[in-house]
């Protein structure tokens, strides 16, 4: 080396982030850069003994909602403290930006029930020195935090931003709406947008329980906004579909004609369902279909179930809807616990029907008793069937009401029962297994910056290192495979193909890993949003170091001062 390095890691196992066979080896950084990878010679500033660890590329998560932790926090937990480098906002058509100071209730009721974020957190938490999206971006831009960020253009605000109140009632666009969105989305492209965002998931709501902007919003709509995004230089569309009766069909069909007319590539949530017809078959025969005639379309699947966690201190418990429940609901934790515990409120609280109509018809699905478990200390994201409420419930000999009271008051309240609404088909992950191994299907979902309240999500990084590619009885991947599905894959399906793999001239962005003895722990309830707001947050054993633009930000699952993080604009081509 003709420089003194900056950092070399000696001595790991390497995984290039490609699939490719596994070495020992070092890996040298200088400027933000790997500039040798091999047997590195000469001084370095800084030495990481990395023998019998692994060392991957950072993991990039395609879905997430920082929007506004980016702009109060200087730390993107929980994704960071996972080893996510990269992370994607403003995915399902939500975000703050563009906007106007008379829309700002607007958006915040949409984040707020869209996406578990409490209106005061934002209110708090959000300083709104920006109108449009290019401004919005130099506000991110302006922040210093761990991790790299990307943001899509959210179609709920440009809609919003562009109709005003007819936007919000979701009134069809006129064509001078049309021809302003598309001005606006090639602005943000400009500025950096990788896309835009839209969703048409029904149980997308706002706070107050109407449908968000962008729900039914017609094709020519998604058409001419994705015409903008492409003079602006292109980009991805990132899109959550509904399931109308039951199929995918006509919602996907309209976002992929849209974006073939476009000329631009497609990644849409796909969800499958515990039990009833596999209709995400239908999804992917389409994606096949499509894919085969020149489309770019990818399907983004989670690697473990979706759906709630629920508990007494949470956004969502099973009593949420009941009456009786709800007559000491805002009592503290402690307070509350005492008096269910007490003989004759369990009895009322049982007797009780859910007759408390919710804003949000996600509450419902508190009571999915069959796929409802207790989430233990070991945080496992496939138990067997016979954890469930219902067959616990049965074992006892009760109901699986009285199950779920009970196991909620659990640890003195402090109980998390996870509701695996999806992805656990058969009560199994043999599904999303088969999936994960598809060209068209890229890991996502993590979630962060969102849910805060109800899901913990985006932890998944760890859990496939250590449930897929260590610890499961049959199915599982290799590690090269595995770290492939968590880097390369999502980097390219993005367009931010600068990173996710270990060679020269790719960005610095690199864990260390104790692979035998990283541990996923149970996720915990913390206070540390703006105004003193409630999330959950999930920590791991194992990360030695993970590294942003060459600087180390968390050393042994503990932060660094260093904030090497920058917002990324547009897409990036790989090095020459």
């Amino acid at each position: 080396m003709t420089h003194v390095a900056e950092l070399v890691i000696r001595n790991g196992t390497i995984v290039d982030g490609l699939g490719g066979r596994t070495y020992v080896g070092d890996v040298a950084v200088r400027d933000g850069l790997i500039v040798e990878v091999g047997t590195v010679s000469g001084d370095a500033e800084h030495v990481i003994d990395a023998a019998g660890l692994l060392v991957t590329p950072g993991f990039v998560d395609l879905h997430t909602h920082y929007d506004g932790q980016s702009i109060w926090s200087d730390r993107l937990n929980p994704s960071s403290s996972h080893g996510v480098t990269t992370a994607l906002m403003g995915n399902c058509g939500v975000g703050f930006a563009p906007c106007r100071i008379a829309d700002h209730e607007v958006l915040v009721d949409v984040m707020a029930g869209v996406e578990d974020i409490p209106g005061v957190v934002m209110t708090d938490g959000l300083p709104w020195t920006w109108e449009t999206f290019p401004q919005f971006m130099d506000a991110v831009d302006a922040r210093r935090r761990d991790i790299d960020v990307a943001a899509f253009l959210p179609h709920s605000p440009l809609r919003v931003y562009v109709m005003g109140q007819r936007g919000v009632d979701r009134e069809p666009a006129t064509p001078a709406d049309l021809a302003r969105m598309r001005v606006l989305a090639q602005e943000a492209a400009e500025a950096g947008a990788l896309g835009f965002s839209s969703s048409r998931l029904v149980t997308h709501r706002t706070r107050t329980g109407s449908q968000i902007p962008s729900y039914d919003a017609a094709y020519d709509e998604i058409l001419e906004i994705g015409r903008g995004i492409a003079d602006g230089g292109g980009g991805l569309i990132q899109f959550v579909p509904d399931l109308p009766d039951g199929a995918y069909q006509p919602v996907l069909q309209q976002i992929f004609d849209a974006a073939t007319d476009a000329g631009l590539p497609v990644t849409f949530t796909l969800l499958i369902g515990n039990a009833g017809e596999p209709v995400w078959q239908d999804a992917l025969t389409m994606v096949e279909k499509a894919n085969d005639s020149g489309a770019e379309i990818t399907a983004q699947v989670f690697p473990r179930p979706i759906g709630l966690m629920v508990g007494l201190d949470l956004s969502i418990n099973p009593f949420v809807l009941y009456p009786s429940y709800r007559e000491i609901a805002g009592l503290p934790l402690a307070e509350r616990v005492a008096e269910m515990r007490k003989p004759d409120v369990r009895q009322r609280i049982l007797a009780d029907q859910p007759s408390i109509v919710p804003t949000n018809p996600i509450a419902y699905l508190s009571q999915s008793w069959e796929w409802t478990y207790p989430l233990g200390d070991d945080a496992d994201y496939e138990p067997d069937p016979s954890e469930s409420i219902a067959a616990r419930a049965r074992a006892r000999g009760v109901s699986a009401v009285e199950e779920a009271y009970d196991r909620l008051l659990d640890d003195d309240g402090h109980a998390i029962l996870l509701d695996a609404l999806a992805n656990f088909r058969d009560n199994s992950l043999d599904t999303v297994g088969d999936l994960l191994r598809r060209d068209d299907v890229v890991l996502g979902l993590g979630d962060g910056g969102a849910h805060y309240g109800m899901i913990c999500d985006s932890s998944f990084p760890t859990y496939v290192l250590t449930h897929w590619a260590r610890d499961r009885a049959s199915g599982r991947f290799s590690v090269a495979a595995a770290v492939r599905e968590l880097t390369s894959v999502p980097a390219r399906v993005a367009g931010l193909d600068d990173r996710g793999r270990i060679a020269v001239g790719y960005k610095a962005d690199l864990n260390v890993i104790d692979h035998q003895n990283l541990r996923l722990h149970k996720p915990v309830i913390t206070y540390d949003l703006p105004a003193g707001g409630r999330r959950l947050d999930q920590t791991a054993d194992g990360y030695v170091a993970t590294i942003v633009a060459g600087e180390i930000i968390a050393e042994n699952g503990k932060p660094t001062a260093a904030r090497p993080g920058r917002l990324v604009r547009g897409r990036r081509p790989a090095p020459a």
